[in-house]
């Protein structure tokens, strides 16, 4: 059996930890784990933490860094939205809780073997792929998904070397206008040297520094009535140092229907009035090597294009024009109305919406890209039959799909825990018939056989000091770490 160091220092905190806590928990603690370390995930174990005194919490990630979407989501600019990240780790240090990175549900333990070790299994490792358009050309060179883009410019080890072309042309297309996409196009437009003191990784940064990138596209299916984004984020783009805005006025014209979409929705309402403001007050034409930023609505994309002069590289879509179609129930879609136009560009970023994937074991609706469940209580199928797994919970994206901000988690992780709560007031799970389960000493001696090396609390601690020390050299509040061999040498040196 080989044990290395960092294992082995996580073996030996996990059983003092459980010899001293067993004067003050039950003989038979509630072991409880909760995959993925996000907000979701970390809301999660706080509330169960609070709600049940002799629960033992362990989180566990793929990814030796905890807070998910946190570090790698939210953009280096919006610095405010990370101060959670201190709240999580309070959760982390928390003397029932424990936090094991670098550890992948499907490879390094099963979901089996993760509901036989604990009686309590919470999936909250959210959504780490991407939805596809299913046109032609997507796989063209160029063509990327702005989950990648943001991965890349925010230093996540599996797209350091994503490498977006930025020089070869001064035009992006990014199809969608939510906030991610907003978020996308901002960091494309934004003065480099207003980059360079927040977290951005150094390899994002220098390349942005070159970047030759002078006209962004916001394209959508539907109308600005519709747009996805929020108020905020729209108020911030819209707000950068000498950007040219263009919005069509004819866009802007609002059906009926409009009308009474915007009288019942005050965000939608605000979103329509920034970007009017924004089409009334900007000049007609841009400067010379002015930056400009187009919203263009009732557009989808039929097709992405080739370029001739470099074969497999995208160079434009072909877009058809949509009109909002209604469909019953109030609700209306966006339907191609035969006409058809080309806008030219050298890179597209598709801001579709994530997609969560499924594990061995786990029952998956990959219509709707979530687990069913009934609460958070997961389902044996899909079928409606609501027979539940039982010990198996999910939250956050999983659970309810890829949307809402940070904060909705929250709300997600408590239902979640409610149910939980219910199950064992009710003598649905295990423990109330005195079964033992072996937990984190059950889970760490499985993972020591297996050679995977386990990155504790601890060993964030050093990366964070690291980063933070790197950072302070530069003006900046981190350097990130950015490949896994950085993050995982760290603690051992």
């Amino acid at each position: 059996m080989k044990f290395n160091l960092s294992t082995k220092m996580a073996i030996f905190q996990a059983r003092t930890y459980l010899s001293r806590s067993f004067s003050t928990l039950s003989s038979h603690p509630l072991c409880v784990c909760v995959v993925g370390s996000g907000p979701a995930g970390f809301y999660t174990a706080e509330k169960m933490l609070k709600a049940h005194q002799g629960a033992q919490v362990d989180i566990i990630d793929r990814l030796p860094t905890p807070f998910g979407l946190v570090r790698s989501g939210v953009a280096p600019d919006h610095p405010e939205t990370k101060i959670v990240m201190n709240q999580f780790s309070r959760v982390a240090q928390h003397e029932r809780c424990s936090f094991f990175g670098n550890v992948t549900l499907g490879s390094s333990i099963s979901l089996t073997e993760l509901r036989e070790l604990y009686h309590v299994v919470v999936l909250s490792y959210g959504a780490e792929s991407d939805r596809v358009l299913g046109v032609p050309g997507e796989d063209l060179i160029g063509v990327h998904s702005a989950r990648e883009f943001v991965w890349w410019y925010n230093g996540h080890p599996d797209c350091k070397n994503l490498d977006p072309d930025l020089k070869n042309t001064d035009t992006a297309v990014i199809l969608g206008q939510g906030n991610v996409a907003l978020d996308v196009a901002r960091i494309l437009l934004r003065p480099p040297t207003e980059l360079a003191t927040t977290d951005i990784a150094s390899h994002a940064l220098a390349a942005l520094e070159e970047s030759s990138i002078r006209k962004v596209y916001l394209v959508g299916r539907r109308g600005p009535v519709q747009a996805a984004c929020t108020a905020k984020e729209l108020r911030e783009i819209l707000g950068i140092k000498d950007l040219y805005i263009r919005i069509q006025e004819a866009d802007l014209l609002k059906a009926p229907e409009d009308e009474e979409e915007l009288k019942n929705n005050r965000i939608q309402r605000r979103v329509y009035e920034l970007l009017s403001k924004a089409a009334a007050t900007a000049p007609s034409y841009p400067r010379s090597g002015q930056r400009e930023l187009h919203f263009v609505f009732f557009q989808k994309p039929d097709r992405f294009l080739e370029s001739d002069e470099r074969r497999g590289h995208v160079s434009g879509l072909h877009f058809e024009k949509t009109s909002l179609k209604g469909v019953g129930g109030g609700k209306r879609i966006a339907v191609g109305i035969g006409q058809y136009e080309d806008l030219e560009c050298g890179m597209a970023l598709k801001s579709i919406g994530y997609k969560s994937v499924p594990v061995g074991g786990l029952p998956f609706d990959h219509q709707k890209g979530v687990v069913p469940n009934i609460r958070g209580r997961v389902l044996c199928d899909t079928s409606g039959d609501p027979t539940l797994l039982e010990g198996l919970y999910v939250c956050g994206w999983l659970k309810r799909g890829p949307t809402g901000i940070i904060a909705t988690n929250l709300y997600c992780a408590e239902e979640t825990v409610l149910s939980i709560s219910e199950d064992l007031d009710q003598g649905v799970l295990a423990t109330k018939s005195g079964l033992p389960k072996p937990g984190r000493e059950g889970l760490l001696h499985l993972l020591d056989n297996r050679n995977v090396r386990v990155v504790p609390f601890s060993d964030w601690e050093k990366i964070d000091s690291t980063e933070r020390r790197l950072g302070s050299l530069k003006n900046k509040p981190r350097e990130k770490l950015t490949t896994w061999e950085e993050l995982l040498k760290v603690p051992m040196e």
